[in-house]
């Protein structure tokens, strides 16, 4: 199975970055170019830094585990490119915005 829907809700599980424990929280996705993309205003998140400490992750969406690794988006055109995939039409995708990137592994649970 894979993800189709270019935008789209899953549970994002990280591995804490003091802890070691798995932490889940809903998020609003992105899908471009293959890759998976989740963004927020600053990089102050709980769920981003355990994401860019920890890069392997878990995307849970409909019933299936997708696992992979997660990178800090560095090319701001792009970060651009999210927001208004994220949210178009709304004044707030023309907001800066911090993302990061999951490729995802090609076994799925």
């Amino acid at each position: 199975m894979e993800i189709n829907e270019e935008r789209f809700r899953p549970i994002l599980v990280t591995k804490g970055r003091k802890t070691g424990k798995r932490h889940s929280v809903w998020l609003r996705a992105v899908k471009y170019n293959e890759k998976i993309y989740f963004s927020r205003h600053r990089p102050d998140g709980d769920w981003f830094q355990n994401a860019i400490t920890n890069s392997e992750v878990i995307i849970q969406y409909n019933n299936v585990e997708f696992t992979g690794k997660a990178s800090c988006v560095t090319d701001e055109k792009l970060n651009e490119k999210i927001s208004q995939l994220k949210y178009p039409g709304e004044d707030r995708a023309n907001e800066k915005r911090v993302a990061i990137e999951v490729t995802l592994d090609n076994n799925t649970k």
